[in-house]
């Protein structure tokens, strides 16, 4: 199965945060899944970061996903459910590659997209 991390899942996984439920560990761990980061949480990290919000945390290695013209083109067809606009990017992503996404908002799970936590 391919993941696409949410950002906060990512944080709390290079944190090794008791935040992270059992299920998303499991499936984080498992060799079979392919695990990826979008441009887009790196961006969203570097931003909060620069803002002082946020502490950065070491990396565990995971594939980095770009995001492309499709994906970007894609967020006019979303439903306006969710209002950050870091997240409906990672929406389109996983819609237009299907992948599943790996977070805990549930805002995230009205769209057509899959879920896990």
């Amino acid at each position: 199965m391919k993941l696409l991390l949410d950002t906060c899942t990512f944080l709390w996984i290079a944190a090794g945060s008791s935040q992270l439920s059992k299920r998303a560990t499991e499936l984080f761990r498992d060799p079979a899944n392919e695990v990826f980061l979008s441009a887009v949480s790196s961006w969203e990290i570097a931003v909060n970061h620069s803002m002082g919000r946020l502490l950065l945390p070491a990396a565990p290695d995971i594939a980095s996903l770009p995001l492309s013209e499709e994906e970007a083109l894609y967020v006019s067809r979303l439903p306006g459910l969710h209002r950050d606009p870091f997240d409906r990017m990672l929406i389109c992503q996983a819609v237009v590659n299907g992948f599943a996404v790996l977070t805990p908002d549930t805002l995230i799970s009205q769209y057509a997209v899959r879920t896990l936590w």
